[in-house]
């Protein structure tokens, strides 16, 4: 199959998928292509903005639009880690014999939401690492794999509001997108009051299977990438650290620590489910830069001054973008 059938295979799939989740969720376009991104690159999102704006909508019915078993975990202050995980029971077997037998918590799922993920303590949080980040836990000195695909999604509400903690900065490592969920239109507000007050209800079809989302997240990983492309990520996510030589002076100012590699990782993945969409075989340096934000945000931790400003983190991904330039940038300045 050529390289263009392939890309248009991905991009129908992905939009028939988008099209079953448009019947019950009203605009929310951006997150919703963030949400796929991170289920074909085998990431996991995060989810962020404050109640009512129809995350956990957006969550169950994604699982309505795929085969896959969908788990739901509300985190509450007094949740603990094994409310996740499992816990050994003892089990009584024939003639009174007693034997410790493994009960499956709820992050055995396919597609898992972490509902209210920072209402929970942060012992209880890092009960998700080793799932997100192995595809398996750890109970008693024995690894139980996890069914691929696995895809967790948290919501969490703005660290602002009361009742909530912050994650871990492992924690926030382990998200492959953080996406900031705004509000409605007033067309969309609009649109949202006539479905649901309404008799009748949206019917989401199933649009994927398992085998299919596991297929495409292998096409994804077969789009090349040119070594141009990739020494422009690296310039990106090391020019994140305020110790970099070439950090531009919000980062030297503003950033306590940069991203990680999976911060890179993010970029090029993100990016080659970019240029499929737009039915091209390898990654532009526009795919890496449209994937900045969602891919960085959570990755850059504010210093004290940082902090005690007020700023975002994406005002200074934003600045990062215009200091660091893709080799065409250089090349139209030096012929000026």
């Amino acid at each position: 199959m050529q390289a263009e059938d392939r890309a248009r295979e991905f991009r129908d799939a992905f939009q028939h998928i988008v099209g079953e989740i448009g019947k019950a969720v009203v605009g929310h376009g951006e997150i919703v292509q963030g949400v796929l991104t991170c289920l074909f690159c085998g990431g996991h999102a995060l989810l962020e903005g404050v109640p009512g704006l129809g995350k956990t909508l957006l969550v169950k019915t994604l699982s309505d639009s795929l085969d896959l078993r969908f788990s739901r975990i509300q985190f509450t202050p007094d949740l603990m880690p094994a409310d996740i995980i499992g816990t050994n029971m003892v089990a009584e077997g024939p003639g009174g014999s007693r034997h410790f037998t493994f009960q499956r918590g709820p992050i055995f799922g396919q597609i898992v939401l972490a509902d209210e993920v920072n209402r929970a303590t942060p012992k209880t949080q890092s009960a998700l690492l080793e799932a997100m980040q192995e595809l398996s836990v750890t109970v008693g000195g024995t690894a139980h794999p996890l069914e691929r695909p696995f895809f967790v999604l948290a919501t969490q509400n703005p660290i602002e509001m009361e009742g909530t903690y912050p994650l871990p900065e492992a924690q926030m490592d382990r998200f492959f997108f953080k996406l900031k969920v705004r509000y409605p239109t007033a067309a969309e507000l609009v649109e949202i009051i006539d479905r649901t007050t309404r008799p009748e209800e949206p019917q989401v079809r199933t649009a994927a299977a398992g085998a299919l989302v596991e297929e495409l997240k292998r096409l994804v990983r077969e789009v090349p990438i040119a070594a141009a492309v990739k020494d422009y990520v690296s310039s990106l996510v090391l020019n994140t650290h305020p110790g970099h030589p070439d950090a531009p002076e919000m980062v030297r100012r503003f950033v306590r620590y940069g991203s990680s590699p999976r911060g890179a990782q993010a970029l090029v993945l993100g990016g080659k489910v970019n240029a499929l969409l737009d039915g091209r075989f390898n990654v532009s340096f526009d795919d890496v830069r449209a994937m900045a934000l969602p891919a960085l945000r959570h990755r850059l931790f504010l210093s004290f001054e940082g902090e005690a400003e007020g700023v975002d983190p994406d005002t200074i991904i934003e600045d990062l973008l215009k200091k660091i330039p893709t080799p065409g940038d250089r090349a139209a300045a030096f012929a000026r």
